[in-house]
């Protein structure tokens, strides 16, 4: 298969595809060099908005001109209307996920709950991120109270009979759960898949905001049951009846027109961000209060309207709803730019007429109110934190004696014990914050350094000379590292070279520092990059060059932005070495079984998942595993049994042969 070219590179063959796009609404798709649909947009007039994205006189903002520089294809659809476009759009991001599709940043700053439809038992948990999972799977949220959220799913996991594992406790038998009522036999299939997601579709209904409607459902049931004379399924659908009750008496809040469900958003916003909420209001009872954060500029550094974010946050979250969710009253703080079509295109959805207003007085714009201090309050804590993680890289540059503030820090650690499973970690904060998608983990591959013999300073020179080989290769082949660091800021450069970082922390004193400097000596990179080490006992910053620690104090905040810097790479360094050293434990146990090599044992574990498991297998069990046959099995099994291979032996039992 050929690899495509971006369209920006072909100026000719870009001319020509947009003059073949019609001037009709509709729904644009942009794909890659792999056919993966990175954006997906809808359009009052097609050409016009995909000329946009083209044009050298529009100021995009960083994500779009990345999008941009690998667009390979446009497709389009094109629909009678724009209410129709946007409808479509909806279903097609929905559908598809492209990674350019992310208008709000709330996937790490709120959770969500997740219920996994695609798969025949469905788990229910929560999350903070909402990518890389099957389109079938549904989102409810985001969270801006935590705290209640957990208490709601664990009450509604004391209602309803869930699963309460990711994982079988035993292969052969049900656990406790299952004898005291809490999950209905999922790991042995004692419920079908059908009747199961028939009680996830009522929990469902909880974080719907439907408790309500749920709680008449219940109560027919019960009534129903009762006359049939099953008095028994009578007291389980009373007892989540009643659990309902506590869970619906926990509301903050009840006001007015207990019959009306209505939404309501409102925002604010400063020169950067805005805080969006959504208050969800259900027969007259706040149920739910959801947070969103939005960036408060457009692409060509203006600030934007009001109304065109709530706007945006409205079509983000009334996409990834389902359509009972829709409630028949939307109330909106300022005015949305397309509010028309937005109100058309939610009636659409919800199979009934939707009022989207914008109150000015009475009750109504009392809530307006209510939803927007609770914005200002969440615009507040958010603005704390940005200041205060600008200070801590401030004072960090001063201690460093650095130019401007560092964005990207990178710490670095070892972990092993006497030398066994080494490994290390590589962590990165961005502005202050983890940035948990840059972590690294590496194993250690130098041969002097194993079981019994360890050497903390020839591991750490290994790590950098892996970690930044390949700008070393750059800068021996001629390259402007001044040229290539810019371009990592921007997000744009496409080499593979984007990860530079500002200052790099080792974990460790003088002689960690000295290892990884002579590392970058050989690299030539010693005069390029800002080296320092935080040694543990004291909490002494070294610099190259210097016998003395850097003179600060313990709890300033650049030495602190240091310290979380530290521990994070601790902590990640540690795990990785505690699960390797768990595999290896694992790998070594069953390699002692003759006919068992590293291939089989890999199946092995991976298909019983535990050795407690492969130990309480039967015969037959074993032989039905990947990689085995009946003589292996024989094997297997007779190295967990010892004493019952003994007692069948005539000679053990004292029986002539």
């Amino acid at each position: 298969m050929a690899v495509l070219t971006p369209l920006i590179q072909q100026n000719d063959h870009l001319q020509t595809r947009l003059r073949e796009i019609p001037l009709e609404p509709g729904c644009y798709l942009m794909r890659d060099q792999n056919d993966r649909i990175l954006y997906i947009g809808k359009a009052k007039v097609l050409r016009h908005r995909v000329r946009s994205y083209f044009q050298n006189s529009q100021q995009h903002s960083p994500r779009i001109s990345l999008m941009v520089r690998q667009v390979c294809e446009i497709e389009f659809i094109v629909t009678d209307s724009e209410a129709e476009a946007l409808a479509l759009e909806s279903n097609l991001i929905k559908q598809n996920q492209p990674h350019f599709n992310v208008l709000l940043k709330d996937d790490k700053k709120y959770p969500y709950l997740c219920i996994t439809w695609s798969e025949d038992y469905p788990r229910i948990f929560i999350t903070r991120r909402r990518r890389h999972r099957s389109p079938h799977d549904r989102f409810y949220g985001p969270y801006v109270d935590v705290g209640l959220l957990r208490r709601t799913l664990g009450l509604v996991k004391r209602v309803f009979p869930l699963r309460q594992r990711p994982q079988p406790l035993y292969r052969e038998r049900t656990c406790l759960n299952f004898d005291i009522g809490r999950c209905p036999g999922v790991c042995q299939q004692r419920i079908s898949s059908d009747e199961y997601h028939h009680t996830l579709r009522r929990v469902a209904m909880v974080f719907q905001g439907r408790n309500d409607e749920l709680m008449d459902l219940l109560g027919e049931q019960m009534q129903t049951y009762a006359e049939r004379l099953d008095f028994e399924a009578a007291a389980r659908v009373r007892d989540q009846l009643q659990g309902l009750d506590t869970l619906t008496a926990g509301q903050k809040m009840s006001l007015g027109d207990t019959w009306v469900s209505r939404d309501v958003v409102a925002l604010m916003a400063d020169d950067r961000v805005a805080a969006v909420q959504l208050f969800q209001m259900r027969a007259g009872k706040l149920v739910g209060r959801l947070g969103y954060t939005a960036d408060a500029m457009g692409p060509a550094g203006q600030p934007l309207a009001p109304g065109l974010i709530l706007q945006r946050v409205i079509e983000e979250h009334y996409s990834q709803v389902d359509d009972v969710e829709i409630p028949p009253e939307l109330l909106v703080q300022h005015p949305l730019p397309q509010q028309g079509l937005i109100q058309d295109w939610l009636a659409e959805r919800r199979g009934r007429k939707v009022k989207l207003a914008v109150p000015q007085r009475a009750q109504k714009a009392d809530l307006i109110e209510l939803v927007e201090r609770n914005a200002s309050f969440e615009l507040q804590r958010a603005q704390r934190g940005a200041e205060q993680q600008l200070l801590a890289t401030e004072d960090l540059a001063q201690l460093l004696e650095l130019a401007n503030p560092p964005r990207r820090i990178e710490g670095f650690d070892i972990s092993h014990i006497q030398g066994s499973d080494a490994v290390a970690s590589q962590v990165v904060f961005i502005d202050g914050l983890p940035a948990k998608q840059h972590y690294r983990k590496y194993k250690i591959q130098s041969s002097s350094i194993s079981s019994g013999h360890s050497d903390d300073f020839m591991a750490m020179a290994e790590i950098m000379r892996r970690r930044f080989r390949r700008w070393s290769q750059a800068k021996a082949e001629g390259a402007d590292l001044a040229v290539l660091r810019s371009a990592t800021k921007s997000a744009l450069h496409g080499g593979g070279l984007n990860d530079w970082p500002d200052v790099v922390m080792i974990d460790g004193g003088k002689g960690q520092l000295s290892a990884v400097m002579e590392a970058l000596r050989e690299l030539n990179l010693h005069e390029d990059l800002v080296v320092c080490s935080l040694a543990k006992q004291r909490e002494e910053i070294f610099v190259p060059g210097s016998k003395q620690p850097l003179e600060s104090e313990p709890d300033q905040m650049g030495v602190a932005l240091l310290r979380r810097l530290r521990d994070e790479a601790h902590r990640f360094a540690v795990s990785f070495h505690r699960q390797q050293r768990g595999e290896r434990m694992k790998r070594s146990r069953l390699s002692e079984i003759p006919g068992l090599g590293p291939k089989r044992v890999k199946d092995l574990l991976a298909h019983f998942r535990s050795i407690d498991a492969i130990q309480l297998a039967g015969m037959e069990q074993l032989a039905q595993a990947p990689g085995l046959g009946p003589a292996l099995a024989q094997q297997v099994w007779s190295y967990f049994h010892p004493s019952d291979q003994l007692a069948d032996d005539p000679v053990e039992r004292g029986v002539a042969p």
